[in-house]
């Protein structure tokens, strides 16, 4: 069949799906007649396969990019019909997430880009020229990482007076063991309120054009690899790394992911297509909300074993392992989970190819 010809019989089904979605709210999804529901899901079915077909013989970008969106609409509305409940938060992180970070890694990897470079490069010149730390670092900030990583320090201070007077009494073991347990809850509440505000911060700015995303990933992007240099560089580089290893495999990819999505929404204000600025927020909005949520659960995971895991007193070798491992799981997390809802809905790989693809509607 003829390209032309395709599209005269297929855009009226195009329209009217497009019709649907403008009336149907994802609260109102669910309540609408059974007949309706099932009208829907044929014709998200049929756009999906649509789309596949026009990719698969090259009609066209805008063809395609415009196919893409109904689909991309439709798949959030149909999916965020259910009531919130344990099952729908399981399926979320298990497969919806990851679904959506693949879906749209183009932003990641530019987020990436412009977090993770930053960072080496920072890294490296302030490792090799320590006295240029202070131009970034406040001075307190400084004595406080040599009194934390050097020798005399106490990453572990906490855990080793917590066995002081352990021969006392049983009543001092017990008493210790409860302050013990509270300062590592109250240091899990420290950082996750700090990790998610951090990344929070690098989605919400993402409204100003995503300039704000932008400066908020370079900044922590520069402090960061300034404070890995510095502290190596005085000596301290095997207790530093043995205690970040292991919550910087979850803490620093989901500053990124962050990121992500934060350069979605400024992404959706400076390319509209057809739509209002406001519309095109709406529609790519829901998306960048979604995958900042799977961020924010990935730094909550880093939050509790920043605080529970990473000072305790525990042999380097360990910790290097378990870190090791810990990276290797968030790559393939991130990577394989939520794959069968890929072969699903197929159509929504097309998002990945370009951070601008599904916000041209034509």
């Amino acid at each position: 069949m003829k390209k032309h010809k395709f599209i005269h019989q297929r855009r009226p089904q195009w329209k009217k799906f497009e019709q649907f979605l403008r009336q149907v709210s994802s609260r109102s999804l669910s309540k609408l007649p059974a007949d309706k529901i099932s009208t829907f899901s044929q014709l998200l079915r049929e756009i999906s396969h649509d789309l596949a077909t026009i990719r698969s013989r090259g009609w066209g970008h805008e063809l395609t990019s415009y196919l893409n969106d109904l689909v991309a609409r439709g798949h959030n509305l149909f999916y965020s019909a259910p009531p919130t409940n344990f099952a729908r938060f399981y399926r979320y992180l298990a497969a919806d997430f990851p679904r959506l970070f693949r879906a749209n890694i183009g932003y990641f990897l530019i987020a990436s880009l412009l977090f993770f470079l930053p960072m080496g490069v920072s890294w490296c010149v302030v490792q090799n020229k320590p006295e240029l730390a202070s131009r970034v670092i406040p001075e307190e900030y400084l004595s406080q990482f040599d009194n934390m990583y050097g020798e005399e320090g106490g990453l572990n201070s906490d855990t080793e007076n917590t066995t002081e007077g352990n021969t006392d009494s049983e009543e001092s073991e017990d008493s210790e063991t409860d302050s013990f347990g509270d300062q590592r809850a109250t240091m899990a509440g420290f950082y996750i309120n700090h990790n998610v505000g951090i990344a929070l911060k690098c989605f919400a700015l993402g409204v100003l054009l995503g300039l704000g995303t932008v400066y908020t990933l370079l900044f922590n992007g520069i402090f960061l690899g300034a404070v890995s240099g510095y502290i190596i560089s005085q000596g301290n580089g095997d207790r530093f790394l043995s205690f970040v290893i292991s919550h910087g495999s979850f803490e620093l990819t989901a500053i990124a992911v962050a990121g992500g999505a934060g350069l979605m929404l400024g992404n959706a204000i400076i390319h509209p297509g057809q739509r209002t600025r406001f519309q095109s927020l709406q529609v790519r909005g829901l998306e960048a909300v979604q995958i900042a949520g799977g961020a924010a659960a990935m730094l909550v995971v880093a939050a509790m074993i920043e605080a529970f895991w990473s000072p305790a007193d525990i042999p380097n070798i360990v910790k290097y392992s378990v870190g090791s491992g810990l990276w290797l799981i968030v790559f393939l997390y991130l990577t394989f989970a939520g794959l069968q809802s890929d072969r699903r809905l197929p159509s929504q790989h097309s998002l990945s190819n370009s951070p601008q693809q599904g916000d041209q509607h034509r």
